[in-house]
């Protein structure tokens, strides 16, 4: 082979390998894009509640930093003031049922959280939004 048609060859190939991979990777791209779309995605500000904790997030559809609670270990009479009066959100990974409650010691208006995966995504909808005051978790069913 010629030494011009060589540097012909090579050109050829450099210029090929410009133009293909940014299409190719484009493409790649485009396909993980697409096939992601379809699973749910975690927010950045989401923070997952660990299996048999119940979270209380301050902002709803559990954003924001929650409040941890292993249920193994009782109720709160009275939530810490980081989260106390601003709860929007929960989610109950234990075992017990949750009550997040209005106002202390387990007084007011109050909603149950289900056992093992229960959540409420917006307290809103229970007039209970920026009221948590108190969490009694125990092993009576919700709506006993």
């Amino acid at each position: 082979m010629t030494l011009p048609r060589l540097r012909r060859l090579r050109t050829g190939a450099a210029t090929l390998l410009t133009t293909a991979v940014p299409t190719v990777l484009a493409a790649s791209l485009l396909g993980l894009a697409s096939a992601h779309a379809t699973t749910p995605s975690v927010s950045r500000d989401q923070i997952a509640c660990p299996r048999g904790f119940v979270c209380i997030y301050p902002d709803i559809d559990f954003n924001g930093q929650p409040y941890v609670k292993r249920a193994v270990d009782g109720s709160v009479r009275h939530l810490p003031d980081y989260i106390r009066g601003k709860g929007s959100s929960v989610i109950n990974n234990s075992s017990r049922t949750a009550r997040i409650y209005q106002k202390d010691n387990y007084f007011g208006r109050h909603v149950c959280v289900g056992r093992e995966g229960g959540t409420i995504s917006d307290l809103r909808s229970y007039q209970l939004n920026d009221t948590t005051h108190s969490l009694r978790n125990n092993n009576t069913p919700c709506g006993a």
